[in-house]
């Protein structure tokens, strides 16, 4: 987006044509943000603006529209090159289950771009009935999160899944599944649980209410950090025999592929069409591969389980 903003933007300098008529748009983050926020209104710029510095007023406003885009771009010579770099996860699948042989995979799931695409209004990114119960199938297999910059109750109004872990809010707002859940524990062991695990993060504020535990940090907070925070709340501390797969678009959920691949610990898939600098192993390019990924996953558990 910002290299059309930009191409478009010197061919108006060119011609020292921009009013009010050209409306700029920039893509939002995950959360309630539309893709098509209004980011300047009655922008104008007239010809004898450009003859005073004009240019390098819009100049500067690219260079924080790149700053703050979605994953740069990265300088590859095309885009062959850089899927030979990240490639399929759905070519690769059977190297990411050797990867993972022996171990317990726990799924980490961004929500928008990912288990649904992206749309103008943010309040209709819908995810379809297919993606909802190949989700259900795959909470059944392995512990399965989904992390999100949405608040965790309008993430969880589009799931719709009791069987997941929610971390709205970019992980700072977490729930547990619910009642009937294979991984349910009683709310006593619960919260012992929460409060023994945070004896290690001084810096995170836990507060009570009835059947309510809250966690706020008084740090900076992210999803790789929600990420870490949720491997030992499962018991998964310092584990070796366990293996998260993290799916997400953004360019949030790179401090979350940048964790696992630093501690050389699972892998991270990165959504996406086109060549972005990223931390992520592999590649996926739209929210219909990451459900065939998932379901392809489902069908192995089962199949090794005897299911």
């Amino acid at each position: 987006m910002v290299r059309y903003i930009e191409e478009n933007i010197t061919k108006m300098l060119e011609t020292k044509i921009i009013s009010k008529s050209e409306v700029l748009c920039a893509g939002g983050d995950d959360g309630d943000t539309s893709p098509a926020t209004k980011v300047f209104q009655d922008f104008q710029i007239n010809e004898e603006d450009v003859g005073r510095g004009g240019g390098g007023l819009i100049r500067s406003w690219v260079d924080s529209m790149r700053a703050c885009s979605p994953s740069h771009l990265k300088p590859f010579n095309n885009q062959s090159s850089w899927i030979k770099e990240h490639p399929s996860a759905l070519n690769m699948f059977e190297e990411i289950l050797h990867e993972s042989e022996g171990k317990q995979i726990v799924m980490f799931l961004d929500y928008d771009g990912t288990l649904s695409p992206i749309v103008d209004d943010p309040d209709r990114a819908f995810m379809s009935n297919k993606m909802r119960n190949t989700v259900r199938k795959l909470a059944m297999c392995f512990p399965t999160v989904i992390v999100s910059g949405r608040s965790r109750e309008k993430v969880y109004s589009f799931v719709k899944l009791t069987e997941l872990y929610y971390a709205g809010s970019h992980g700072m707002d977490i729930k547990g599944p619910e009642q009937n859940s294979k991984y349910k524990k009683k709310w006593s062991d619960l919260a012992h649980l929460v409060r023994s695990v945070l004896k290690n993060y001084p810096k995170l504020m836990l507060t009570q209410g009835r059947k309510v535990l809250e966690i706020r940090p008084i740090i900076k907070w992210d999803k790789g950090k929600a990420l870490e925070f949720l491997l030992e709340s499962l018991g998964y501390e310092n584990c070796t025999h366990v293996f998260p797969i993290y799916i997400g678009d953004d360019r949030t959920d790179e401090d979350a592929f940048k964790i696992l691949r630093d501690k050389r610990q699972g892998l991270g898939i990165l959504v996406s069409k086109y060549a972005k600098e990223t931390n992520a192993s592999y590649s996926l390019q739209e929210p219909d591969e990451v459900m065939d990924f998932l379901e392809r996953l489902v069908e192995w558990k089962n199949l090794t389980s005897g299911e």
